[in-house]
């Protein structure tokens, strides 16, 4: 199998998606005590959760970061999005002080 990065650069964009996606689908589908009806704990903060399931939440982040890591390789090795189709703004203005910087046979 021929990959278009090593295998650790890979490895380290999965690791990067499945803690993003673990910390963004976090207050996704959780209930509160009130919501769920359940009776709480003296002391506990109203916003808690009910029933915390860390397990389904790795579980759903292993499957979105795989995805996500997936369409990423995929896009490196094919280059359907390039820097060039992030400029909305147009193109920068030429900056002087970085001319003078440049070397007789830089251009």
């Amino acid at each position: 199998m021929d990959l278009p990065m090593r295998w650790t650069s890979i490895l380290a964009i999965y690791v990067l998606f499945w803690v993003a996606c673990a910390f963004l689908q976090l207050p996704f589908g959780v209930k509160t005590h009130d919501e769920a009806g359940v009776e709480k704990v003296k002391g506990q903060a109203d916003s808690a959760p009910a029933q915390f399931r860390p397990g389904l939440i790795a579980l759903r982040a292993l499957a979105l970061a795989a995805v996500l890591t997936t369409l990423y390789v995929a896009n490196y090795k094919y280059g359907w999005i390039d820097t060039d189709d992030l400029q909305f703004f147009g193109t920068p203005p030429e900056d002087p002080a970085f001319k003078q910087l440049e070397g007789p046979g830089d251009a």
